[in-house]
Protein backbone atom coordinates (compact mmCIF):
# COMPACT_ATOMS: atom_id res chain seq x y z
CA UNK A 1 0.00 0.00 0.00
CA UNK A 2 2.59 2.62 0.90
CA UNK A 3 4.58 1.22 -2.09
CA UNK A 4 1.65 2.19 -4.55
CA UNK A 5 0.73 5.57 -2.76
CA UNK A 6 5.06 6.44 -3.26
CA UNK A 7 4.52 5.22 -6.66
CA UNK A 8 1.32 7.59 -7.26
CA UNK A 9 3.20 10.51 -5.22
CA UNK A 10 6.52 10.17 -7.84
CA UNK A 11 3.85 9.68 -10.97
CA UNK A 12 2.14 13.17 -9.33
CA UNK A 13 5.75 14.78 -8.88
CA UNK A 14 6.24 14.13 -12.57
CA UNK A 15 2.84 15.12 -13.73
CA UNK A 16 3.72 18.33 -11.73
CA UNK A 17 7.33 18.70 -13.23
CA UNK A 18 6.11 18.35 -16.65
CA UNK A 19 3.59 20.96 -16.24
CA UNK A 20 5.79 22.97 -15.11
CA UNK A 21 8.07 22.97 -17.87
CA UNK A 22 4.72 24.46 -20.22
CA UNK A 23 4.81 27.54 -17.97
CA UNK A 24 5.95 30.48 -19.49
CA UNK A 25 8.97 31.69 -18.29
CA UNK A 26 8.34 34.70 -15.03
CA UNK A 27 9.53 37.88 -16.63
CA UNK A 28 12.26 39.50 -14.85
CA UNK A 29 11.15 42.85 -13.00
CA UNK A 30 12.28 46.21 -14.33
CA UNK A 31 15.91 47.46 -13.53
CA UNK A 32 15.40 50.23 -11.01
CA UNK A 33 18.74 51.80 -11.60
CA UNK A 34 18.06 51.68 -15.20
CA UNK A 35 14.90 53.26 -15.00
CA UNK A 36 16.35 56.08 -12.33
CA UNK A 37 19.02 56.90 -14.97
CA UNK A 38 16.63 57.22 -17.83
CA UNK A 39 14.28 59.72 -16.12
CA UNK A 40 17.16 62.15 -14.59
CA UNK A 41 18.18 61.93 -18.24
CA UNK A 42 14.79 62.61 -19.49
CA UNK A 43 14.74 65.80 -17.35
CA UNK A 44 16.45 67.56 -20.27
CA UNK A 45 13.78 67.06 -22.61
CA UNK A 46 11.75 69.44 -20.05
CA UNK A 47 13.74 72.22 -21.46
CA UNK A 48 12.17 71.99 -24.74
CA UNK A 49 8.94 70.75 -23.29
CA UNK A 50 8.51 74.19 -21.19
CA UNK A 51 9.48 76.48 -23.96
CA UNK A 52 6.87 74.88 -26.60
CA UNK A 53 3.98 75.28 -24.09
CA UNK A 54 4.85 78.19 -22.30
CA UNK A 55 5.17 80.44 -25.79
CA UNK A 56 1.58 79.10 -26.77
CA UNK A 57 0.12 81.49 -24.53
CA UNK A 58 3.23 83.99 -23.43
CA UNK A 59 2.47 84.98 -27.45
CA UNK A 60 -0.27 87.01 -26.41
CA UNK A 61 0.86 89.11 -23.97
CA UNK A 62 4.37 89.54 -26.16
CA UNK A 63 2.58 90.45 -28.74
CA UNK A 64 0.55 93.68 -27.10
CA UNK A 65 3.57 94.89 -25.03
CA UNK A 66 6.02 94.73 -27.57
CA UNK A 67 3.22 95.84 -30.57
CA UNK A 68 4.66 92.65 -32.85
CA UNK A 69 2.50 92.18 -36.22
CA UNK A 70 1.76 88.32 -36.10
CA UNK A 71 4.88 87.41 -39.12
CA UNK A 72 6.88 89.09 -36.33
CA UNK A 73 5.14 86.95 -33.55
CA UNK A 74 5.49 83.38 -35.75
CA UNK A 75 9.36 83.99 -36.31
CA UNK A 76 9.77 84.91 -32.89
CA UNK A 77 7.64 81.37 -31.57
CA UNK A 78 9.17 79.10 -34.09
CA UNK A 79 12.72 80.35 -34.98
CA UNK A 80 14.20 78.44 -31.65
CA UNK A 81 13.43 75.18 -33.84
CA UNK A 82 15.89 76.70 -36.18
CA UNK A 83 18.16 77.63 -33.88
CA UNK A 84 18.21 74.05 -31.74
CA UNK A 85 20.07 72.86 -35.34
CA UNK A 86 23.19 74.13 -34.53
CA UNK A 87 22.91 72.25 -31.02
CA UNK A 88 21.96 69.05 -32.30
CA UNK A 89 24.26 69.07 -34.79
CA UNK A 90 27.21 69.86 -32.19
CA UNK A 91 26.01 67.60 -30.01
CA UNK A 92 27.08 64.44 -31.58
CA UNK A 93 30.72 66.05 -31.83
CA UNK A 94 30.74 66.76 -28.81
CA UNK A 95 28.91 63.89 -26.36
CA UNK A 96 32.07 61.24 -28.71
CA UNK A 97 34.50 63.59 -27.29
CA UNK A 98 33.79 64.33 -23.82
CA UNK A 99 31.01 61.89 -23.22
CA UNK A 100 26.86 62.12 -22.87
CA UNK A 101 27.17 63.32 -19.21
CA UNK A 102 29.20 66.47 -19.73
CA UNK A 103 26.90 66.95 -23.01
CA UNK A 104 23.54 67.29 -20.53
CA UNK A 105 25.13 69.51 -18.16
CA UNK A 106 26.41 71.92 -21.18
CA UNK A 107 23.22 71.36 -22.65
CA UNK A 108 21.53 72.72 -19.02
CA UNK A 109 24.05 75.37 -18.83
CA UNK A 110 23.68 76.82 -22.56
CA UNK A 111 19.64 76.74 -22.05
CA UNK A 112 19.91 78.35 -17.85
CA UNK A 113 21.67 81.54 -20.37
CA UNK A 114 19.00 81.42 -22.61
CA UNK A 115 16.02 81.65 -20.10
CA UNK A 116 17.72 84.54 -18.37
CA UNK A 117 18.23 86.65 -21.41
CA UNK A 118 14.63 86.03 -22.32
CA UNK A 119 13.31 86.82 -19.36
CA UNK A 120 15.17 90.01 -19.18
CA UNK A 121 14.47 91.22 -22.55
CA UNK A 122 13.87 95.01 -23.17
CA UNK A 123 12.70 94.74 -27.16
CA UNK A 124 12.57 92.23 -29.56
CA UNK A 125 15.83 92.13 -30.85
CA UNK A 126 17.43 91.04 -27.48
CA UNK A 127 14.41 88.74 -26.97
CA UNK A 128 15.06 87.17 -30.61
CA UNK A 129 18.94 86.73 -28.94
CA UNK A 130 17.47 84.71 -25.66
CA UNK A 131 15.67 82.59 -28.00
CA UNK A 132 18.99 81.76 -30.74
CA UNK A 133 21.07 81.25 -27.18
CA UNK A 134 17.51 78.72 -25.55
CA UNK A 135 17.49 77.37 -28.78
CA UNK A 136 21.32 75.90 -29.32
CA UNK A 137 20.62 74.28 -25.31
CA UNK A 138 17.31 72.66 -26.32
CA UNK A 139 19.69 71.53 -29.33
CA UNK A 140 21.91 69.62 -26.97
CA UNK A 141 19.50 67.76 -24.93
CA UNK A 142 17.05 66.68 -27.68
CA UNK A 143 20.20 64.93 -29.35
CA UNK A 144 21.68 63.66 -26.15
CA UNK A 145 18.93 62.48 -24.05
CA UNK A 146 17.59 59.96 -26.25
CA UNK A 147 21.05 58.48 -27.19
CA UNK A 148 22.26 58.22 -23.19
CA UNK A 149 19.05 56.23 -22.24
CA UNK A 150 18.98 54.28 -24.74
CA UNK A 151 22.97 53.50 -24.31
CA UNK A 152 22.13 52.60 -20.67
CA UNK A 153 18.81 50.59 -21.35
CA UNK A 154 18.49 46.99 -21.27
CA UNK A 155 16.78 45.78 -24.38
CA UNK A 156 13.92 44.25 -22.49
CA UNK A 157 12.97 47.65 -21.34
CA UNK A 158 14.43 49.78 -23.97
CA UNK A 159 11.14 51.58 -25.37
CA UNK A 160 9.58 52.03 -22.20
CA UNK A 161 13.01 54.04 -20.93
CA UNK A 162 13.28 55.97 -24.00
CA UNK A 163 9.89 56.92 -24.28
CA UNK A 164 10.54 58.86 -21.31
CA UNK A 165 12.14 61.72 -23.48
CA UNK A 166 8.48 62.19 -24.97
CA UNK A 167 6.80 62.40 -21.52
CA UNK A 168 8.91 64.90 -19.76
CA UNK A 169 8.78 66.80 -23.25
CA UNK A 170 4.42 66.74 -22.27
CA UNK A 171 5.47 67.19 -18.77
CA UNK A 172 7.63 70.67 -19.71
CA UNK A 173 4.36 71.58 -22.18
CA UNK A 174 2.20 71.22 -19.20
CA UNK A 175 3.94 73.13 -16.58
CA UNK A 176 4.23 76.08 -19.40
CA UNK A 177 0.26 76.40 -19.87
CA UNK A 178 0.17 76.17 -15.98
CA UNK A 179 2.86 78.92 -15.62
CA UNK A 180 0.92 81.16 -18.30
CA UNK A 181 -2.08 80.50 -16.46
CA UNK A 182 -0.38 81.68 -13.05
CA UNK A 183 1.65 84.74 -14.34
CA UNK A 184 -1.22 85.61 -16.88
CA UNK A 185 -2.31 87.59 -13.61
CA UNK A 186 0.51 90.29 -13.83
CA UNK A 187 0.77 93.26 -15.81
CA UNK A 188 1.49 92.59 -19.25
CA UNK A 189 5.02 93.79 -19.40
CA UNK A 190 5.90 91.05 -16.30
CA UNK A 191 3.85 88.57 -17.02
CA UNK A 192 5.67 87.16 -20.47
CA UNK A 193 9.28 87.87 -18.70
CA UNK A 194 8.28 85.97 -16.19
CA UNK A 195 7.08 83.18 -17.77
CA UNK A 196 10.11 82.66 -19.75
CA UNK A 197 12.59 83.19 -17.46
CA UNK A 198 11.07 80.95 -14.85
CA UNK A 199 12.18 78.45 -17.60
CA UNK A 200 15.91 78.65 -16.28
CA UNK A 201 14.85 76.79 -12.84
CA UNK A 202 14.21 72.94 -14.94
CA UNK A 203 18.35 73.47 -15.79
CA UNK A 204 19.55 73.85 -12.49
CA UNK A 205 17.87 70.46 -11.71
CA UNK A 206 19.34 68.92 -14.81
CA UNK A 207 22.96 69.62 -14.57
CA UNK A 208 22.66 68.63 -10.45
CA UNK A 209 20.84 65.36 -11.54
CA UNK A 210 23.96 64.14 -13.39
CA UNK A 211 25.98 63.85 -10.07
CA UNK A 212 23.94 60.49 -9.76
CA UNK A 213 23.94 59.43 -13.18
CA UNK A 214 27.12 56.88 -14.35
CA UNK A 215 28.78 57.34 -18.11
CA UNK A 216 27.23 55.75 -20.88
CA UNK A 217 29.15 52.08 -21.28
CA UNK A 218 28.67 52.29 -25.03
CA UNK A 219 30.84 55.38 -24.78
CA UNK A 220 33.09 53.56 -22.07
CA UNK A 221 34.24 51.39 -24.40
CA UNK A 222 34.71 53.34 -27.20
CA UNK A 223 36.98 55.17 -25.06
CA UNK A 224 38.93 51.89 -23.97
CA UNK A 225 37.40 51.75 -20.42
CA UNK A 226 36.33 48.86 -20.16
CA UNK A 227 36.07 47.72 -16.44
CA UNK A 228 34.20 50.84 -16.18
CA UNK A 229 32.00 49.72 -18.97
CA UNK A 230 31.65 46.49 -16.58
CA UNK A 231 30.55 47.78 -13.93
CA UNK A 232 27.57 50.12 -15.72
CA UNK A 233 26.72 47.36 -17.36
CA UNK A 234 26.39 45.00 -14.58
CA UNK A 235 23.98 47.55 -12.84
CA UNK A 236 21.58 48.50 -15.61
CA UNK A 237 21.02 44.81 -16.83
CA UNK A 238 18.47 42.58 -16.15
CA UNK A 239 20.87 39.70 -15.34
CA UNK A 240 25.01 39.40 -15.58
CA UNK A 241 24.67 37.38 -18.60
CA UNK A 242 22.99 39.69 -20.02
CA UNK A 243 25.54 42.15 -18.81
CA UNK A 244 28.27 39.81 -20.78
CA UNK A 245 26.46 39.63 -23.48
CA UNK A 246 25.91 43.51 -23.95
CA UNK A 247 29.75 43.97 -23.13
CA UNK A 248 30.71 41.27 -25.86
CA UNK A 249 28.41 42.72 -28.52
CA UNK A 250 29.76 46.58 -27.82
CA UNK A 251 33.34 45.37 -27.94
CA UNK A 252 32.54 43.85 -31.39
CA UNK A 253 30.89 46.69 -32.54
CA UNK A 254 34.20 49.24 -31.31
CA UNK A 255 36.56 46.34 -33.13
CA UNK A 256 37.80 45.47 -29.72
CA UNK A 257 38.75 41.40 -29.21
CA UNK A 258 36.32 39.82 -27.79
CA UNK A 259 38.83 37.88 -25.54
CA UNK A 260 40.30 40.82 -24.31
CA UNK A 261 40.30 40.77 -20.14
CA UNK A 262 42.31 44.01 -19.99
CA UNK A 263 40.59 47.49 -17.64
CA UNK A 264 41.73 49.93 -19.70
CA UNK A 265 42.94 48.95 -23.56
CA UNK A 266 43.64 51.11 -26.61
CA UNK A 267 40.54 52.52 -29.27
CA UNK A 268 41.51 54.12 -32.34
CA UNK A 269 40.82 57.54 -32.52
CA UNK A 270 38.44 57.31 -35.85
CA UNK A 271 36.16 55.13 -33.23
CA UNK A 272 36.72 56.95 -29.66
CA UNK A 273 36.26 60.32 -31.13
CA UNK A 274 33.61 59.56 -34.02
CA UNK A 275 36.11 60.28 -36.73
CA UNK A 276 35.27 59.65 -40.58
CA UNK A 277 31.36 59.23 -39.16
CA UNK A 278 30.16 61.49 -41.92
CA UNK A 279 31.39 59.89 -44.78
CA UNK A 280 30.31 56.15 -43.89
CA UNK A 281 26.90 58.18 -43.14
CA UNK A 282 26.86 60.10 -46.03
CA UNK A 283 28.85 59.66 -48.61
CA UNK A 284 29.58 55.99 -48.50
CA UNK A 285 26.93 54.43 -46.92
CA UNK A 286 26.48 50.74 -47.05
CA UNK A 287 22.67 49.30 -47.86
CA UNK A 288 22.07 49.24 -44.28
CA UNK A 289 23.07 52.73 -43.06
CA UNK A 290 21.27 53.90 -46.18
CA UNK A 291 17.66 52.43 -45.25
CA UNK A 292 18.64 53.16 -41.53
CA UNK A 293 19.13 56.74 -42.45
CA UNK A 294 16.24 57.24 -44.32
CA UNK A 295 13.99 55.47 -41.46
CA UNK A 296 15.17 58.16 -39.28
CA UNK A 297 14.94 61.25 -41.18
CA UNK A 298 11.63 60.29 -42.25
CA UNK A 299 10.17 59.41 -38.84
CA UNK A 300 11.14 62.50 -37.60
CA UNK A 301 10.20 64.60 -41.07
CA UNK A 302 6.46 63.45 -40.79
CA UNK A 303 6.09 63.78 -37.24
CA UNK A 304 6.39 67.61 -37.46
CA UNK A 305 4.64 67.41 -40.92
CA UNK A 306 1.66 66.58 -38.97
CA UNK A 307 1.28 70.24 -37.57
CA UNK A 308 1.65 69.17 -33.88
CA UNK A 309 3.34 72.29 -33.31
CA UNK A 310 1.04 74.24 -34.80
CA UNK A 311 -1.77 72.48 -32.82
CA UNK A 312 0.43 73.52 -29.17
CA UNK A 313 2.40 76.48 -30.09
CA UNK A 314 -0.70 78.18 -31.27
CA UNK A 315 -3.40 76.70 -29.29
CA UNK A 316 -5.36 79.50 -28.32
CA UNK A 317 -5.37 80.54 -31.37
CA UNK A 318 -7.27 77.79 -32.71
CA UNK A 319 -9.76 78.42 -29.97
CA UNK A 320 -9.94 81.98 -30.51
CA UNK A 321 -11.08 80.69 -34.25
CA UNK A 322 -13.45 77.86 -33.05
CA UNK A 323 -15.07 80.53 -30.87
CA UNK A 324 -13.59 81.44 -27.66
CA UNK A 325 -13.12 85.04 -26.94
CA UNK A 326 -11.40 84.94 -23.11
CA UNK A 327 -7.98 84.96 -22.55
CA UNK A 328 -8.59 82.81 -19.10
CA UNK A 329 -10.49 80.45 -21.55
CA UNK A 330 -8.28 79.99 -24.24
CA UNK A 331 -5.65 78.97 -21.75
CA UNK A 332 -7.78 76.80 -19.87
CA UNK A 333 -8.58 75.11 -22.82
CA UNK A 334 -4.52 74.90 -23.59
CA UNK A 335 -4.00 73.35 -20.06
CA UNK A 336 -6.67 70.55 -21.01
CA UNK A 337 -4.62 70.09 -23.79
CA UNK A 338 -1.43 69.68 -21.86
CA UNK A 339 -3.32 67.17 -19.46
CA UNK A 340 -4.51 65.09 -22.14
CA UNK A 341 -0.89 64.79 -24.04
CA UNK A 342 0.52 63.76 -20.70
CA UNK A 343 -1.82 61.00 -19.96
CA UNK A 344 -1.57 59.31 -22.78
CA UNK A 345 1.91 59.57 -23.33
CA UNK A 346 1.98 57.99 -19.97
CA UNK A 347 -0.15 55.16 -21.46
CA UNK A 348 2.48 54.91 -23.88
CA UNK A 349 5.26 54.11 -22.27
CA UNK A 350 3.74 51.11 -21.27
CA UNK A 351 2.66 49.84 -24.92
CA UNK A 352 5.92 49.98 -26.54
CA UNK A 353 7.39 46.72 -25.50
CA UNK A 354 4.16 45.37 -24.84
CA UNK A 355 3.07 45.62 -28.58
CA UNK A 356 5.73 47.01 -30.13
CA UNK A 357 7.17 49.72 -32.37
CA UNK A 358 4.96 49.42 -36.00
CA UNK A 359 1.58 48.24 -34.65
CA UNK A 360 1.34 51.42 -32.18
CA UNK A 361 2.61 53.81 -34.74
CA UNK A 362 0.48 53.14 -37.08
CA UNK A 363 -2.65 52.79 -35.25
CA UNK A 364 -1.26 56.47 -33.60
CA UNK A 365 -1.03 57.96 -37.18
CA UNK A 366 -4.95 56.47 -38.04
CA UNK A 367 -6.16 58.14 -35.42
CA UNK A 368 -4.41 61.93 -36.17
CA UNK A 369 -5.76 61.74 -39.68
CA UNK A 370 -8.93 61.35 -38.71
CA UNK A 371 -8.67 64.02 -35.90
CA UNK A 372 -7.09 66.19 -38.40
CA UNK A 373 -10.15 66.08 -41.21
CA UNK A 374 -12.55 66.52 -38.63
CA UNK A 375 -10.94 69.48 -37.43
CA UNK A 376 -10.33 70.77 -40.12
CA UNK A 377 -14.59 70.52 -41.33
CA UNK A 378 -15.35 71.66 -37.87
CA UNK A 379 -13.29 75.34 -38.14
CA UNK A 380 -14.41 75.32 -41.99
CA UNK A 381 -18.08 75.06 -40.64
CA UNK A 382 -17.57 77.71 -37.95
CA UNK A 383 -15.57 80.46 -40.40
CA UNK A 384 -18.43 80.10 -42.82
CA UNK A 385 -21.32 80.44 -40.06
CA UNK A 386 -22.96 83.67 -39.04
CA UNK A 387 -24.10 82.41 -35.82
CA UNK A 388 -22.24 80.81 -32.61
CA UNK A 389 -22.29 76.95 -33.26
CA UNK A 390 -21.69 75.42 -29.98
CA UNK A 391 -21.62 71.74 -31.79
CA UNK A 392 -19.18 72.62 -33.50
CA UNK A 393 -17.09 74.36 -31.11
CA UNK A 394 -17.47 71.20 -29.08
CA UNK A 395 -16.10 69.05 -31.78
CA UNK A 396 -13.29 71.51 -32.47
CA UNK A 397 -11.96 71.00 -28.62
CA UNK A 398 -12.57 67.56 -28.66
CA UNK A 399 -10.55 66.78 -32.02
CA UNK A 400 -7.95 69.00 -30.41
CA UNK A 401 -8.09 66.55 -27.34
CA UNK A 402 -8.55 63.66 -29.88
CA UNK A 403 -5.39 64.60 -31.85
CA UNK A 404 -2.66 65.20 -29.29
CA UNK A 405 -4.07 61.99 -27.68
CA UNK A 406 -3.18 59.90 -30.16
CA UNK A 407 -0.31 61.67 -31.49
CA UNK A 408 1.24 60.84 -28.07
CA UNK A 409 0.19 57.46 -28.16
CA UNK A 410 2.54 56.40 -30.65
CA UNK A 411 4.08 59.43 -32.91
CA UNK A 412 4.54 61.45 -30.30
CA UNK A 413 7.73 59.13 -28.48
CA UNK A 414 8.42 57.08 -31.70
CA UNK A 415 10.98 59.48 -33.29
CA UNK A 416 13.21 59.17 -30.24
CA UNK A 417 12.68 55.41 -29.40
CA UNK A 418 13.32 54.49 -32.69
CA UNK A 419 15.90 56.15 -33.81
CA UNK A 420 18.07 55.77 -30.86
CA UNK A 421 18.26 52.25 -31.30
CA UNK A 422 18.77 51.51 -34.87
CA UNK A 423 22.00 53.50 -35.53
CA UNK A 424 25.48 51.55 -35.53
CA UNK A 425 27.73 51.97 -32.55
CA UNK A 426 29.85 54.41 -34.25
CA UNK A 427 27.17 56.72 -36.52
CA UNK A 428 24.61 56.59 -33.33
CA UNK A 429 25.29 60.32 -31.79
CA UNK A 430 25.75 62.06 -35.32
CA UNK A 431 23.29 59.91 -37.20
CA UNK A 432 20.56 60.93 -34.15
CA UNK A 433 21.92 64.13 -34.64
CA UNK A 434 20.65 64.54 -37.82
CA UNK A 435 17.06 62.77 -37.10
CA UNK A 436 16.90 65.49 -34.38
CA UNK A 437 18.11 68.60 -36.78
CA UNK A 438 15.65 67.48 -39.52
CA UNK A 439 12.92 66.99 -36.89
CA UNK A 440 14.05 70.86 -35.71
CA UNK A 441 14.18 72.29 -39.09
CA UNK A 442 9.92 70.79 -40.16
CA UNK A 443 9.19 71.99 -36.93
CA UNK A 444 10.35 75.42 -36.93
CA UNK A 445 9.28 75.75 -40.95
CA UNK A 446 5.58 74.31 -39.36
CA UNK A 447 5.37 76.49 -36.56
CA UNK A 448 6.92 80.19 -38.06
CA UNK A 449 4.14 79.55 -41.30
CA UNK A 450 0.99 78.55 -39.47
CA UNK A 451 -0.05 82.22 -39.14
CA UNK A 452 0.61 82.46 -42.89
CA UNK A 453 -0.66 79.48 -43.77
CA UNK A 454 -4.41 80.07 -42.48
CA UNK A 455 -4.54 83.07 -43.96
CA UNK A 456 -3.45 82.41 -47.59
CA UNK A 457 -5.88 78.72 -47.67
CA UNK A 458 -8.21 79.49 -44.27
CA UNK A 459 -7.53 77.45 -40.81
CA UNK A 460 -9.82 74.54 -42.05
CA UNK A 461 -7.66 73.94 -45.38
CA UNK A 462 -4.45 73.92 -43.27
CA UNK A 463 -5.48 71.08 -41.21
CA UNK A 464 -6.68 69.60 -44.15
CA UNK A 465 -3.36 69.91 -45.90
CA UNK A 466 -1.39 68.18 -42.56
CA UNK A 467 -4.27 65.06 -43.00
CA UNK A 468 -2.60 64.85 -46.39
CA UNK A 469 0.79 64.92 -45.68
CA UNK A 470 0.05 62.79 -42.57
CA UNK A 471 -1.48 60.06 -44.62
CA UNK A 472 1.71 59.86 -46.87
CA UNK A 473 3.65 59.15 -44.09
CA UNK A 474 0.98 56.10 -42.59
CA UNK A 475 2.67 54.62 -46.23
CA UNK A 476 6.06 55.59 -45.42
CA UNK A 477 5.64 53.73 -42.51
CA UNK A 478 4.14 50.64 -43.26
CA UNK A 479 6.54 50.15 -46.06
CA UNK A 480 9.79 51.37 -44.86
CA UNK A 481 10.07 50.52 -41.30
CA UNK A 482 10.87 46.93 -39.74
CA UNK A 483 9.72 46.21 -36.05
CA UNK A 484 12.87 46.67 -33.64
CA UNK A 485 10.92 45.53 -30.33
CA UNK A 486 13.22 43.33 -28.52
CA UNK A 487 16.29 43.50 -30.87
CA UNK A 488 19.56 44.48 -28.66
CA UNK A 489 21.52 47.51 -30.29
CA UNK A 490 24.16 45.68 -32.11
CA UNK A 491 21.35 43.60 -33.97
CA UNK A 492 19.73 46.20 -35.37
CA UNK A 493 21.57 46.88 -38.64
CA UNK A 494 21.03 43.58 -39.52
CA UNK A 495 16.93 44.40 -39.87
CA UNK A 496 17.59 46.59 -42.55
CA UNK A 497 19.36 47.16 -45.93
CA UNK A 498 16.37 46.04 -48.22
CA UNK A 499 14.13 49.02 -48.68
CA UNK A 500 11.72 46.22 -50.17
CA UNK A 501 11.57 44.11 -46.78
CA UNK A 502 7.68 44.04 -46.71
CA UNK A 503 7.27 42.73 -50.13
CA UNK A 504 10.27 39.99 -49.92
CA UNK A 505 8.64 38.97 -46.31
CA UNK A 506 5.03 38.38 -48.25
CA UNK A 507 6.77 36.68 -50.50
CA UNK A 508 8.79 34.43 -48.28
CA UNK A 509 5.28 33.65 -46.20
CA UNK A 510 3.45 32.57 -49.57
CA UNK A 511 5.81 30.51 -50.16
CA UNK A 512 6.62 28.99 -46.79
CA UNK A 513 2.41 28.70 -47.02
CA UNK A 514 3.20 26.84 -50.49
CA UNK A 515 5.87 24.75 -48.62
CA UNK A 516 3.42 23.51 -45.63
CA UNK A 517 0.39 23.26 -48.05
CA UNK A 518 2.48 20.52 -50.22
CA UNK A 519 4.09 18.97 -46.94
CA UNK A 520 0.59 17.93 -45.60
CA UNK A 521 -0.94 17.38 -48.77
CA UNK A 522 1.87 14.17 -48.92
CA UNK A 523 1.23 13.61 -45.57
CA UNK A 524 -2.31 12.87 -46.73
CA UNK A 525 -1.35 11.04 -49.62
CA UNK A 526 0.92 8.87 -47.19
CA UNK A 527 -2.24 8.52 -44.35
CA UNK A 528 -4.42 7.20 -47.71
CA UNK A 529 -1.93 4.72 -48.65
Amino acid sequence: MDGQKAEANGVSGQTQKSLADFDPPKKAPRNKYAIGCAILASLSSILLGYDIGVMSGAQIYIQDDLHLSDTHLEILVGILNLYCIIGSLAAGRTSDSLGRRKTIVFSAAIFFTGALLMGFATNYSFLMFGRFVAGVGVGYAAMIAPVYTAEISPASSRGFLVSFFEVFINGGILLGYVSNYVFSKLPTNLGWRFMLGIGAVPSIFLALSVLAMPESPRWLVMQGRLSDAKKVLNRTSDSKEEAEVRLADIKAAAHIPLDCQDDVVAVPKKVSHGNDVWKELLIHPTSSVRHILIAAIGIHFFQQSSGIDSVVLYSSKIFEKAGIKSNDQKLLASIAVGFVKTVFILVATFLLDRIGRRPLLLTSVGGMIASLVTLGFALTVIEHSDTKLMWAIGLCICTVLGFVATFSIGMGPMPSVYCSEIFPLKLRAQGTSLGVMTNRVISGTVSMSFLSLYKAITIGGAFFLYAGITSVGWIFFYFLLPETKGKTLEEMEVLFGNLCWKFDQKKKNENLGNVEGEGNGQVQLGARG
